[in-house]
């Protein structure tokens, strides 16, 4: 049946008596494609050409988390994934998880089909040259007119506009020469053939009435579906934002472009400091003229300017009231559903989405889904307030909801003086992947300008880069870096991946010999 698109996992709460033919059957699309295709290559990458793999579950699943704000985590990013593939690391990566201001890197790279295979130099190029621009642009009466024209368009097609989709045209128009015409199923091109890590993009569901402590939803973005592991329920990419009852598209809605993601992935507020709050009580940061455009661009905002408000695919479902007694469900305490049902997502016309920030900043839960069986996570932090609080909020969740992780342990002097690079390890449950954790600090790259190569005294100031003080370049309201501003960051963020090359090849090293022990363990038994 044509109109029959959501899917559901297999222990899904939703209840499927009511018609069976709701279920559609298909190969599990969360999974990325990339393990098996990138086994043969892990011998020159931990430079041990005797490594052998017998079986594909002995290839270690990498995956990377990132999260910060504005032109400072876009530019971070790429002088990480630039290290990575200097290193020839990068093709050993499963799985790229995003929220906030890294999905502006993340959506532009899966613009091309290959792009981990191409030398990132060339992309950062352009990159430079989008962040130095003068952003005024986007903001100009013309503007302004092309802004109201396409949101009277979506929402005449079915959308209900908020401030988040004008941000979205704005983070378009900053980051970009022209419109973007390109869409997150589209994306599938830069996957299907395993030749580039998964990407995974996180939002938050919520509710008006309740903050996100006491209140929210993981919903994950790829370029084959969006849904909620709590519900266990997928739409394709493709169709999210259409009309459904009951499983059935009632009306399909364009796609939207992904301008409109970014708005929804990241909210322009200084520095996080609203985290668990109440999105839809936060102010916004938007001055438009006196005038007819201006009345009639806030005639098409909602009074809640911080919410993107998307159709909810789940309206009309029914929940099972059992479900979680069943063994092979994950009981993450964020699965247990609201116990009163008219307070259940199957009730509601609309999801309302916020920046993960919100709750806390962090893109990692969407690794942590036992089916993806991460091994490694490589956690890139690029927030321009505490380097530590965000992880360590994050390891206390994961502690409280039972998902294995391990404990994040510093002393109030270590977090004073912060390393590139931590390890840790949970040695007493395999289940829980190892964590590197990379902050953005600038440590040792003061004084060398490459691993083992010190500055001379022309090369110092180029080491002076200031990611912390309350007057650094890079603080997330910025919407502009200058090239020499750019290139600083970009380079520190390389060097503090390479210069922990033995301890993140230590890492995986161990990890190789760990599954290989495990798989004889098992074929023995």
């Amino acid at each position: 049946h044509p109109n029959l698109i959501l899917h559901l996992m297999k222990y899904s709460p939703i209840m499927r008596s009511y018609d069976k033919s709701n279920i559609i059957k298909k190969p599990l699309e969360s999974i990325s494609p990339r393990q098996p295709s990138s086994a043969p290559s892990w011998k020159e990458r931990l430079h041990d050409h005797n490594m052998f793999f017998s079986f594909i579950e002995q290839v270690p699943v990498v995956a990377m988390t990132t999260t910060g704000g504005g032109m400072r985590a876009l530019t971070a990013l790429y002088g990480t994934l630039w290290a990575l593939q200097r290193m020839k690391l990068l093709d050993c990566i499963s799985y790229i998880a995003g929220s906030s201001g890294t999905t502006w890197t993340m959506t532009k790279l899966y613009e091309d089909s290959n792009w981990s295979n191409k030398d990132l130099g060339e992309i950062i190029l352009q990159a430079r040259k989008q962040a130095a621009k003068s952003k005024r642009g986007a903001f100009s009466l013309e503007k302004l007119k092309s802004y109201h024209k396409e949101l009277a368009q979506r929402t005449i097609a079915g959308y209900k506009s908020s401030f988040i989709d004008l941000w979205g045209l704005m983070i378009e128009a900053m980051l970009n020469d022209a419109n973007n015409d390109h869409k997150l199923s589209e994306q599938r091109r830069a996957v299907n053939k395993g030749q580039n890590p998964l990407p995974i993009y996180l939002a938050l569901n919520v509710k008006d009435n309740l903050t996100t402590k006491d209140f929210r939803e993981w919903l994950e973005f790829t370029p084959y579906e969006v849904g909620f592991p709590k519900y266990g329920a997928f739409v394709p990419a493709e169709n999210f934002g259409s009309e459904f009852y009951m499983g059935h598209i009632m009306k399909k809605l364009p796609e939207s472009r992904i301008c409109f993601m970014q708005g929804d992935f990241f909210l322009p507020q200084e520095e996080r400091g609203w985290e668990i709050g109440k999105p839809h009580e936060m102010p916004t940061r938007m001055f438009t003229p006196a005038g007819g455009l201006s009345n009639t661009l806030r005639d098409i905002l909602t009074d809640r300017p911080a919410v993107s408000k998307y159709n909810n695919f789940l309206k009309g479902l029914q929940m099972h009231n059992e479900y979680v007694q069943h063994q092979q469900f994950t009981k993450w305490k964020d699965t247990m559903l609201d116990e009163s049902p008219n307070q259940l997502k199957d009730s509601t016309d609309h999801l309302e989405l916020v920046d993960t920030a919100f709750f806390f900043d962090t893109s990692c839960p969407p690794l942590l889904r036992p089916e993806r069986k991460v091994d490694v996570i490589l956690h890139f932090n690029y927030t321009g307030g505490s380097q530590t609080k965000p992880l360590e909020h994050a390891s206390t969740y994961f502690s409280a909801q039972g998902i294995p992780f391990p404990k994040i342990l510093l002393n109030e002097e270590e977090k004073k003086n912060l390393k590139e690079c931590y390890v840790f390890e949970d040695a007493n449950n395999p289940e829980a992947p190892i964590l590197l954790y990379f902050p953005l600090v600038n440590d040792t790259f003061q004084r060398y300008i490459a691993p083992g190569i010190e500055r001379n005294a022309a090369q110092l100031a180029q080491g002076n880069v200031d990611v912390s003080s309350a007057f650094s370049p890079y603080s997330t309201r910025q919407a502009s870096l200058q090239e020499e501003e750019f290139n600083k960051l970009l380079n520190l963020t390389n060097y503090n991946v390479q210069n922990n090359a033995n301890t993140i090849l230590g890492v995986l090293h161990k990890v190789v010999e760990r599954k290989k022990q495990a798989q004889l363990s098992q074929s023995s038994s």
